[in-house]
């Protein structure tokens, strides 16, 4: 049976946990915190995974596979770096029925192996760059989680690069933000921000970290991805020098920047409705269903043939499944593959057969089109090609018109307690400031946006002088 989903507007929370399950994304897993990603969640991540290699290797960068394991004593020799990650840290202490001499983290991130790793492979200007990526899973020991969101083990990439130049490093950590961005937009169909997190919600360890935001459809903000420029913090530590052109030696610069599987609890958040998941067709395994509405052979036999067709003719062009189980009403397969997200159905019934014709149905609109059989192909790209457009401007018309600018405190928290969405508003650097206002509407600066164009004002608390605005909002 299909399983009921709660109205998004009675209750966002429940809404989104009931989608993950009638799409049969995830479920809970017996280690609390922990998930287990069912194959539709998977396959999905396996499509970011597929289309994010390929953006990979097309900037130069190699996968690589490091330990789960890290020993303690490399977590704390960047000061920063383990102040950050402690509290979140799996600590393993006996193995093989014996105490460890050393305690191992299960790697919460792989920068400090990585820089041990690289300490022997970079001698001279010639090694470098190096630009490795790694796939893998880390654990993050969270108190509060979501499926998907946060739990304390995820899947995610997280790529590491070494350079000669400060100026190469920069170069690398906004390449990387830029692919992000490309990936979020051209194929999530979600419209990001782009900018630099501020002191406090940086990195730890990083000179510097971009981010990309995106906007959910209860307004609140879920960072999508970041790029940190490391500088020379981890080469320093791990004490990582090259030789240069000159025979001068020094320090390597570095970048690392990653993307996790909250990137399809974004999917969910951006596009989904009362039905279900609503995947964009460039993201989906699965672009479009094939349903026969049988009473007779012969529409069955008209579908079989279809499919035949369209497996051999499209097979570069999309995907398709074919569902002629007998056992399910073609009603009920109509709604599992809703909750399922599949962005276009093709339904052939008796008049379809009499007529030459199928029917395609959206998923993001629900609207019917009729389609002539030969012409069914260029029919099924071109609808695909507007779902995916049609699905990256309606999110971009949401966030637009639930960001504000605001230059009262007053209106500011206002519109954090009752509108929410984003609030561009001027802020002057300070931590007190920033702190300030997460404790009194509990948002948070999400990033200092890097199109924003310079603009004298006043701080919204303090009322010293600003020169930019920056986004405020309660976030995931």
């Amino acid at each position: 049976m299909a399983f009921k989903i709660t109205k998004k507007d009675k209750d966002y929370s429940r809404w989104y946990t009931d989608v993950i399950a009638a799409a049969q994304l995830a479920d809970y897993s017996p280690v609390k915190g922990c998930m287990v990603i069912r194959p539709n969640g998977y396959a999905l991540w396996e499509s970011i995974q597929e289309i994010l290699d390929r953006m990979f290797k097309e900037t130069g960068h190699e996968n690589a596979y490091f330990p789960l394991f890290i020993p303690e004593s490399f977590l704390k020799k960047e000061a920063e770096h383990v102040e950050g990650f402690a509290p979140e840290c799996a600590v393993v202490t006996h193995g093989g029925g014996k105490k460890l001499e050393e305690p191992l983290v299960v790697r919460p991130t792989s920068e400090t192996i990585i820089w041990a790793m690289f300490k022997k492979w970079i001698m001279s200007y010639r090694d470098l760059p190096v630009l490795i990526n790694q796939w893998c899973n880390v654990v993050r020991w969270e108190m509060r989680t979501r499926l998907f969101l946060r739990t304390s083990e995820f899947l995610w990439q997280e790529g590491h690069t070494a350079h000669a130049t400060r100026e190469e490093c920069q170069e690398e950590t906004l390449r990387m933000l830029n692919v992000y961005k490309k990936f979020v937009e051209e194929y999530m169909a979600i419209p990001v921000i782009a900018g630099t997190k501020t002191e406090k919600e940086k990195f730890a360890g990083a000179e510097t970290t971009y981010t990309i935001e995106t906007m959910m459809q209860d307004k609140r903000a879920l960072q999508a991805g970041t790029s940190h420029n490391l500088g020379q913090n981890f080469a320093k530590a791990f004490d990582v020098t090259f030789q240069d052109k000159d025979g001068e030696r020094n320090y390597v610069w570095a970048t690392s920047w990653g993307v996790s599987t909250r990137l399809i609890g974004a999917l969910i958040m951006a596009h989904g409705d009362d039905k279900g998941i609503v995947i964009p067709p460039k993201l989906a395994p699965t672009q479009l269903v094939i349903i026969p509405i049988f009473t007779q052979k012969k529409e069955l036999d008209m579908s079989v043939s279809i499919y035949e067709e369209l497996k051999e003719k499209a097979k570069n062009l999309f995907t398709l499944k074919f569902d002629d189980r007998p056992e399910y009403s073609p009603g009920w397969k109509y709604h599992e593959w809703e909750q399922k997200g599949i962005p276009l159905r093709m339904e052939i019934g008796p008049r379809d057969v009499a007529k030459k014709q199928v029917i395609l149905v959206r998923r993001d609109t629900g609207e019917k089109i009729s389609c002539p059989i030969i012409d069914m192909i260029d029919t099924i790209q071109k609808i695909l090609g507007d779902i995916q457009e049609s699905l990256f401007k309606k999110a971009e018309n949401f966030r637009e018109k639930n960001s504000f600018r605001s230059d009262s405190y007053d209106e500011l928290k206002k519109i954090i307690s009752h509108e929410g969405g984003f609030v561009h508003a001027h802020w002057c650097g300070s931590a007190e400031c920033e702190d300030k206002v997460q404790e009194d509407t509990k948002a948070t600066i999400r990033c200092i946006p890097l199109e924003s164009n310079k603009e004298e004002g006043s701080c919204i608390i303090c009322k010293n002088k600003s020169d930019k605005r920056v986004i405020f909002s309660k976030a995931y």
